[in-house]
């Protein structure tokens, strides 16, 4: 059949089923319901139906009906809110899926509950096998461990209990990382080993090293575990990042998410990426940055770009600075609670510049994490520049990642330039009880996490998790959007600067594809767009606050298949 059958009125449908041999196969209907499509020039509507995995109908559940067939599924929604599949704007996917492969300690309250998980956790492994964990915040602790250096313990309890397994637990952020001794040895750090540029190992007052190394201090404890990792055969590393990449699509598909993008892949993941999409093998939309240097991606990123309907990559993405609870985002100012210290540039500046070059020439969107209000400054003289320099290239939609906190003179900069802000609702709510400590009043105020000021100066903003650093529940990062509270306290986070509800759901859903360049085909429920809709136990746009956390996915569907219910 041709193509453009499939946008004509319902009328001159009927018509093409009912007298025509070249049947239109009516795949889905979705009918009774209460459908909120982001679409301005058809916001409403109580039924659609889908044919080869698009939407073909938005309508009248007694018009859709007709078109039934009888290969037809047909849902009856009762009335259950409607709407586009959410996006998630920013991710770390085979992150995700090691979270849930690993220790995970995102819902932790102390460091003695992260050793009793690390000591069962050992039980089970062989002498020399590494213990990976990711998720822990010390801001967020109901206690401190005495002799704590910065709410730091020291490795002490972590290392008695693991003799013989090395042992390498993530910040929250992943901006920083805990060891145990086993593996500060494998990594040859002493009293000796010196802070690299744009990274501190965190010592005691005899300059042992804790445990701790922030930014890019890191790198030696990974570089131990990658050696490690090495040791296994090819057939075991792609087996167990094959058991991640599932274990993510099935979390996210829990959670209604149908589009995830990626912030950061390595090529070797781009390629396994592109290999499962060609196969047919993907059950979420993938859109990757692809993250390398500059000398290894100049002569060899053309034959990473890719764009099809289940996996793209189309991006670069790089970074400058680091995060706020490590005190790596880079600031304008000192920080209040670290006199005389303003943050890690973790990336030369000179990089980035040559990265940005590398987008330019290849018509690739550039995506580069920013935080601090220092970070987020050079980061707009990169992207100004370059744009100048390049007049001829147009809607380049270049993304700051994360944006969280911005000098008031900056924010302007954003719209003039068509900068997408690609933030995460939930980071603010989880940074909130430390924000004003590192800030101050008037920075937290009028910088941090500035929704509503971004968004009345035009801004398009991508909404997400950062998921491993954050729970992937968009519903749980929606109500952090629209309350600025956490949900243990009723208290919000300066809530001058939340958004609308509808203002957060097309930040999670239409939003979020424009940040991509995908809003022709996704990101609402339009006809002719990819039939990506969730269906949810309550109207988010008009459920009393209270409701909203209690809110359930009742069905995920994908490409016009329901992949749960």
């Amino acid at each position: 059949m041709n193509m453009s059958h499939r946008f004509w009125p319902l009328p001159v449908l009927l018509f093409w089923i009912s007298c025509s041999s070249d049947k239109l196969n009516v795949d889905l209907i979705i009918h009774n319901a209460d459908i909120y499509t982001v679409d301005p020039a058809q916001p409403k509507a109580e039924a659609l139906a889908v044919s080869n995995g698009k939407i073909i109908y938005l309508g009248k559940s007694s018009d859709v009906l007709r078109l039934k067939n009888p290969d037809t599924k047909v849902i009856d929604a009762r009335r259950q809110f409607v709407m586009p599949g959410f996006i998630e704007g920013h991710g770390h996917f085979s992150g995700l899926g090691y979270s849930l492969l690993n220790l995970n300690f995102l819902e932790t309250h102390s460091w003695e509950e992260i050793t009793g998980m690390v000591g069962e956790r050992v039980k089970t492994l062989p002498n020399g096998a590494w213990i990976e964990g990711r998720g822990w915040h010390q801001e967020k602790w109901d206690s401190l461990p005495k002799g704590s250096i910065q709410g730091y313990p020291f490795h002490q309890m972590l290392s008695d209990l693991t003799p013989d397994n090395p042992v390498i637990l993530y910040h929250a952020s992943g901006h920083a990382l805990f060891a145990n001794k086993k593996a500060m040895d494998l990594a040859g750090i002493s009293v000796e080993t010196p802070d690299p540029a744009g990274g501190r190992i965190v010592r005691n007052a005899r300059k042992e090293a804790i445990g701790v190394f922030e930014e890019r201090a890191m790198e030696n404890i990974r570089l131990a575990y990658e050696e490690y990792k090495k040791s296994l055969s090819e057939a075991e590393r792609e087996n167990e990042w094959q058991k991640a990449i599932t274990l993510a699509e099935t979390e996210c598909i829990e959670n209604g998410i149908t589009s995830f993008q990626d912030a950061g892949a390595t090529l070797v993941e781009l390629v396994r990426y592109r290999k499962l999409a060609q196969k047919k093998e993907l059950d979420v939309r993938l859109w990757s940055m692809a993250r390398q240097s500059f000398e290894v991606l100049k002569s060899v990123l053309s034959q990473y770009k890719f764009i099809s309907p289940f996996f793209t990559c189309n991006a670069i993405k790089s970074e400058v600075d680091g995060a706020l609870g490590a005190f790596g985002a880079w600031l304008l100012k000192p920080y209040s609670d670290k006199p005389g210290f303003v943050g890690q540039n973790t990336t030369d500046i000179y990089e980035v510049r040559k990265l940005a070059g590398l987008a330019m020439d290849n018509d690739m969107q550039f995506c580069v994490h920013a935080i601090g209000d220092r970070a987020n400054r050079v980061v707009l003289d990169i992207f100004e520049g370059m744009a100048a320099q390049y007049p001829e290239k147009k809607d380049l939609r270049w993304r700051i990642e994360h944006a969280q906190h911005l000098a008031q003179a900056d924010i302007p900069r954003f719209a003039k330039g068509g900068f997408i802000a690609s933030m995460q609702g939930m980071h603010c709510t989880s940074d909130a009880p430390f924000v004003v400590k590192r800030l101050g009043t008037e920075r937290s105020k009028y910088g941090a996490y500035a929704w509503r000021s971004l968004l009345k100066s035009g801004v398009h903003i991508a909404n997400g998790t950062d998921a491993p650093v954050e729970d992937v529940n968009p519903i749980r990062n929606f109500y952090a959007t629209v309350t600025r509270k956490r949900e243990d306290s009723p208290t919000p986070f300066f809530p001058e600067q939340k958004m609308t509800r509808a203002e957060a759901i097309k930040s999670y859903t239409l939003d979020n594809a424009y940040a991509a360049k995908e809003e022709k085909f996704k990101g609402s429920l339009s006809v002719g767009k990819y039939a990506d809709i969730v269906i949810l136990s309550n109207n988010l746009l008009k459920c009393r606050e209270s409701d909203i956390l209690k809110t359930r996915v009742l069905f995920t569907i994908i490409d016009g298949k329901i992949v749960k219910h």
